[in-house]
């Protein structure tokens, strides 16, 4: 599986190289890519949200997804500030029963993508009006259940997916209730990220194309009585990991003006805005994304009383976690590599495998420390690519038994873990106010068997 990295320019600015193809900083982790509430003890160690962390990780073990929920918070209160009531937190970046409330609370709607996160968000307590209900291919139960609950938005991926409302409305589900529905439109924009969460162009297994003329027969189609579907706006997503704003100025010229022609009332631009992951990486805030999306919007003629929203996931939780591991062997390979094995790996973070991501690492202890050594991070699966970072910059005393830190793994790390060689997903931990609370807990191997017959 990791035999060919692939370069990961969704993980870097336009104008950085792929993680790897420089040489790491020596100085210390920059203080950016923690969490907001990250301060530093007496001795240089990690402190979240008043919490030492090495204290917390010698009760909870590692590996270990800890959370500043203050910080994400911060990120959801101000997507909601940014775009309003429809806003709505894109919970495949993470999703548990905890974060559902906390978006909820924070005033957001939630994206969902499956029935399993659909019956996630709900077992919460989140409204079913307040969910969004997305994905490619959702199956017949996956609608009924959508319509029954009175799920609050269906972005409507398909033709056959048109097919399916159909027949639920004239089967009488949920006494023939007709769901509010977006039409998820394909722009023809090709973002500036990795082609694996490039999702606009035309040739995508998402949407419906609109220089195909596809967008316009589905507006058609689902205008016409007993449709099943009551059509309120259009969706668009053009990928994900985004740095240039640019791309969301091309979304909307190309988008505005058929938009405008429909006399719709809601818009959503999707999510998609990227976040930095290692030193020298910045990024828009998700006020500045707005400011520039409700520009563009009206540079392409949208009118001003459209209801405009958006979907971030990364841009809310990405920074604001930091996984923990503690390193089990160092191998050194004289004139190679040195190799720093951690009690986890490709199963809790497979973004390295799968894009050749780049991460930083820094030791809890002394956060302050210089990194001069260069080594890589690897995992404890049997396989090569197992590698969590290539070329990490670490203290030069790094030792068996120390606690490593990766940063910047609140998005896509728990939400995409796996018990690759039966190894158990390990725990998520939110801290606020000085205080931690076990929000999912560690998976053990009793929980390996407990589908086995």
């Amino acid at each position: 599986m990791g035999a060919h990295m692939i370069p990961d320019p969704a993980s870097q600015p336009l104008s950085s190289p792929p993680p790897g193809n420089g040489a790491p900083s020596p100085g210390p982790v920059p203080m950016s890519l923690l969490p907001d509430n990250c301060t530093l003890g007496p001795s240089g160690n990690l402190v979240m949200a008043g919490v030492d962390v090495l204290e917390l990780v010698a009760e909870v073990g590692t590996p270990v997804f800890v959370y500043d929920e203050d910080h994400v918070r911060a990120r959801l209160a101000e997507a909601r500030s940014a775009f309003g009531e429809r806003v709505a937190y894109a919970s495949k970046a993470f999703l548990c029963k905890a974060m559902a409330r906390l978006a909820h609370e924070e005033g957001c709607c939630i994206d969902v993508a499956t029935g399993g996160e659909m019956a996630v968000a709900l077992a919460a307590g989140v409204p079913a009006g307040r969910l969004v209900l997305h994905g490619n291919n959702k199956s017949m139960s996956e609608l009924a259940t959508a319509v029954e609950a009175g799920v609050g938005r269906l972005v409507v991926d398909s033709f056959d997916e048109l097919d399916r409302l159909e027949h639920i409305h004239r089967a009488g589900v949920a006494g023939g209730a007709v769901p509010e529905v977006l039409l998820r439109v394909t722009p023809g924009v090709e973002a500036h990220t990795h082609e694996y969460v490039m999702t606009g162009q035309d040739d995508s297994k998402f949407g419906f194309g609109l220089a195909s003329g596809a967008a316009a027969q589905a507006v058609e189609r689902v205008s016409r009585p007993g449709s099943g579907a009551h059509l309120v706006g259009l969706h668009a997503h053009i990928g994900s990991q985004i740095f240039a704003l640019e791309s969301y100025r091309q979304e909307l010229a190309v988008l505005g003006p058929f938009f405008s022609s429909l006399g719709l009332a809601e818009l959503c631009i999707g999510g998609g805005l990227g976040v930095p992951y290692v030193s020298g990486e910045s990024a828009p805030s998700i006020t500045e994304w707005a400011q520039v999306v409700r520009q563009a919007a009206g540079a392409a003629g949208v009118p001003a009383d459209v209801v405009i929203s958006a979907e971030p996931g990364r841009a809310v939780v990405a920074s604001g976690a930091v996984t923990f591991y503690t390193v089990g062997t160092i191998k050194e390979l004289p004139g190679l590599r040195t190799y720093v094995s951690v009690d986890g790996g490709m199963s809790d973070n497979p973004r390295p495998v799968l894009y050749g991501s780049g991460y930083e690492a820094f030791l809890p202890r002394c956060v302050p420390a210089p990194r001069p050594r260069v080594v890589t991070v690897v995992g404890k699966h049997c396989e090569s690519g197992d590698v969590l970072v290539r070329d990490a910059a670490v203290p030069s005393d790094l030792a068996v038994g120390d606690v490593l830190a990766t940063p910047v793994t609140g998005a896509y790390g728990h939400s995409m873990a796996s018990n690759y060689n039966k190894v158990p997903r390990p725990p998520v931990v939110f801290v606020r106010g000085g205080s931690w609370r076990t929000v999912v807990r560690r998976e053990a191997y009793e929980d390996l068997m407990a589908l086995d017959l």
